[in-house]
């Protein structure tokens, strides 16, 4: 059975910086990509960053870009997500994501609040 269980979320002071793990069960981990998304209150869920299994490459949406950092540790089935100069708008419900033959499995997300 795929599971995805994420931790990690808080109460974080603006400009700060906080991290998040999701870790992944009943798969290759390092055979697929992953990734985390977000959804603020009243809002669409949005990608935040991805990372692939081949050669660790990552993306980043614009929202995130420069602060945020996507990595994984094959060994652990474990993917990070370290977020500095946190804003207010950053605040969300963070879940992680793959994708295996069509199929979405997600975490069940972990709440990040920034205070301003």
């Amino acid at each position: 059975e795929v599971q995805l269980q994420a931790s990690g979320g808080g109460l974080v002071q603006a400009g700060g910086s906080h991290s998040l793990s999701c870790t992944f069960s009943g798969f290759t981990f390092d055979e697929y990509g992953i990734g985390w998304f977000r959804q603020a209150p009243g809002k669409v869920r949005e990608g935040v960053a991805c990372i692939s299994s081949s050669d660790g490459s990552t993306f980043y949406w614009d929202s995130v870009k420069g602060r945020f950092t996507i990595s994984r540790d094959n060994a652990k089935n474990t993917m990070y997500l370290q977020m500095s100069s946190l804003k207010p708008e950053d605040t969300a419900v963070y879940y992680c994501k793959f994708s295996q033959r069509g199929v979405d499995y997600w975490g069940q997300g972990t709440l990040v609040t920034v205070s301003s």
